[in-house]
């Protein structure tokens, strides 16, 4: 009977070291040491050095295998970091196409006396796809010559500078002489760095896509009223205005002829802005070659009278200004300075830019005078 219970018990002995045996031999051992996951995106870490050490890692690991596979299942649909770091920059700034108006410069006659001619109307060329109220603005390469193209911008209050303009000086657009007639021009000097966009629309000072060669007369006369116009506008209202110039450089000439100045205003459907003008690039008693940008005093055959059926000696000599006695400031009369002046600070004044000065005054910031 003894004899029975020890062979009984070594039976079940062996049978028990039999089953313990199996699992290791059919290679499904589940100790934390060689651990293979089920799922191919979630492996053990080649680092664990103890079955211990590796069964408190295995979920930390497993997780953080996951996230690196998630990752690299992503990349196969979405473009490289660079390739995306590229698209998050044009979605921040869009590559603008610049749309341009479909007018013929041999439409334009020529200068007869007034600083700038209605074009189509006066209706800007603008389509109603163009119209927008998100503020932006885009100018055109250089062309082969070094010439400006076409500047666009949908003028808001987030453009409009915060700080007064820095000097501009340092840049030379085609056709830059500095040539200088005292005594014939307000002034003194013919040229000046005429901004497409205006700074006090924009900001934009020493950009050489948005800066050409512009006569005294051109800058002061022909773009600043409607540039004055347009910011007056912005200001008050908050609204927004659909801005474009457009330069006509006639064949190779590196001197404008002229810029094309289309606006309308944009949330009231053009009722308080909407104009299309062409302001002649040229300054009364001055000849002036467009292909190099030199100039000469005009002879009486080649001057244009400043206005037309008025002789010169009938005009009066000088530019307009404003003065305010308060601040001891001067503007021109277009300046929006000059509407919130009050009465009893101004004062006409017809003359000479440097005999203000002389007298003590200084030239405001907003219309630079």
């Amino acid at each position: 009977m003894k004899k029975t219970r020890i062979s009984l018990i070594a039976a079940i002995s062996l049978l028990l070291c039999s089953c313990a045996q199996a699992p290791s031999a059919a290679g499904t051992d589940r100790s934390p040491a060689s651990y293979e996951a089920p799922s191919p995106s979630v492996s053990a870490s080649p680092l664990a050095e103890s079955p211990q050490e590796s069964a408190e890692s295995l979920p930390t690991q497993a997780a953080g295998s996951q996230s690196g596979d998630e990752s690299a299942i992503s990349s196969q649909s979405q473009p490289d970091m660079a390739s995306l770091s590229g698209q998050e920059e044009n979605l921040r700034e869009p590559a603008l196409s610049i749309p341009a108006a479909p007018f013929s410069p041999a439409d334009i006659g020529a200068y007869s006396g007034e600083a700038c001619a209605v074009v189509n109307g006066n209706v800007p060329y603008f389509s109603e796809e163009e119209l927008t109220t998100q503020s932006f603005e885009s100018y055109s390469e250089l062309d082969s010559l070094g010439r400006c193209g076409i500047a666009y911008a949908c003028i808001g209050l987030d453009l409009m500078p915060t700080e007064e303009r820095g000097s501009i000086g340092n840049v030379r657009p085609t056709g830059w002489h500095t040539a200088k007639y005292n005594d014939i021009i307000d002034g003194n000097y013919l040229y000046n760095r005429c901004h497409l966009i205006g700074y006090l629309l924009s900001g934009e000072n020493a950009n050489e896509r948005n800066l050409i060669t512009g006569t005294r007369y051109l800058n002061v006369q022909g773009m600043l009223p409607y540039e004055n116009m347009i910011a007056d506008y912005v200001t008050e209202s908050g609204n927004h205005v659909l801005y474009r110039v457009t330069p006509v450089f006639e064949g190779e000439n590196l001197l404008a002829s002229g810029v094309l100045m289309e606006a309308r205003s944009v949330e009231d459907g053009g009722e308080a802005i909407s104009f299309c003008v062409y302001a002649y690039n040229v300054q009364p008693g001055i000849a002036i070659d467009y292909a190099t940008g030199e100039s000469a005093i005009a002879t009486d055959a080649q001057e244009p009278s400043a206005e037309p059926g008025v002789s010169q000696e009938e005009q009066p000599q000088g530019t307009a200004y404003i003065l305010n006695t308060n601040t001891h400031k001067f503007h021109y009369p277009t300046c929006r300075s000059v509407k919130q002046m009050k009465e009893t600070n101004k004062q006409d004044y017809t003359g000479n830019r440097d005999d203000i000065i002389s007298m003590g005054y200084e030239p405001c910031k907003n219309c630079n005078p």
